[in-house]
């Protein structure tokens, strides 16, 4: 793909990719029914460890930061989307995936990303990663974080506790990233800059719910 190439072809030659992953899920630990699901008490106690998570974690390094909200989300069960809730594709906010005890890897992946910024660590140090699980031969959705730009980023997957370096998951094919701030198209040498997060639908919309959700109900600061 050369510097020549026009930013419309850039996206046509994405787009497939990005229905592909959105049509195909992320292969599952564990599907369960929505209905199935937690009832108001249990999902009120995981929102209560949610906050108590945000409140303790404040202040600590940002490893701690990392390991604290992987392991706490990875204890969630994986839920496909059509079966949890009844749509082909939705990105539930956090709020929605504890209520429910449950979400697919994109709901993982944005879960941490938003707790991660509710504990103080930058949009620029993380990008959520679409990437093709060689190992499960399937479309899977990841959370990087980077110490510094430019930097190997470390892999939060919501297969396994262990954060590892990227160039340790040799199982994961990087394809696209993105953050609040751009989109990025994933080469062989680096990643290059396909424009705002706004070229994301789902991701935006569900910013905005966040949003809203965190208004009606406040964070612990």
């Amino acid at each position: 793909m050369g510097k020549t190439k026009s930013f419309p072809l850039l996206i046509s030659a994405v787009l497939p990719v990005v229905i592909l992953l959105a049509l195909t899920g992320c292969g599952a630990k564990k599907i369960i029914p929505v209905e199935d699901a937690v009832g108001f008490d249990p999902g009120r106690s995981r929102i209560a460890s949610w906050h108590e998570l945000m409140r303790e974690k404040r202040e600590v390094p940002e490893m701690q930061k990392l390991e604290a909200v992987n392991s706490f989300f990875n204890r969630l069960e994986f839920a496909e989307d059509l079966i949890h809730w009844g749509k082909a594709d939705y990105w539930a906010s956090p709020q929605e995936m504890l209520v429910s005890n449950g979400g697919d890897c994109e709901d993982f992946a944005t879960a941490k990303y938003f707790t991660l910024r509710q504990l103080d660590i930058p949009d620029e140090k993380m990008r959520l990663i679409y990437v093709k699980s060689l190992k499960l031969n399937q479309p899977h959705m990841i959370l990087g974080y980077y110490a510094e730009p430019g930097m190997e980023p470390l892999v939060l997957d919501n297969f396994t506790d262990s954060i590892l370096p990227a160039s340790k998951r040799t199982d994961l094919l990087p394809i696209y990233s993105f953050n609040g701030q751009g989109f990025w198209l994933t080469r062989k040498r680096g990643s290059q800059r396909l424009g705002g997060p706004e070229r994301l639908s789902l991701w935006q919309e569900l910013r905005s719910r966040f949003n809203r959700e965190v208004i009606a109900a406040p964070l612990p600061n």
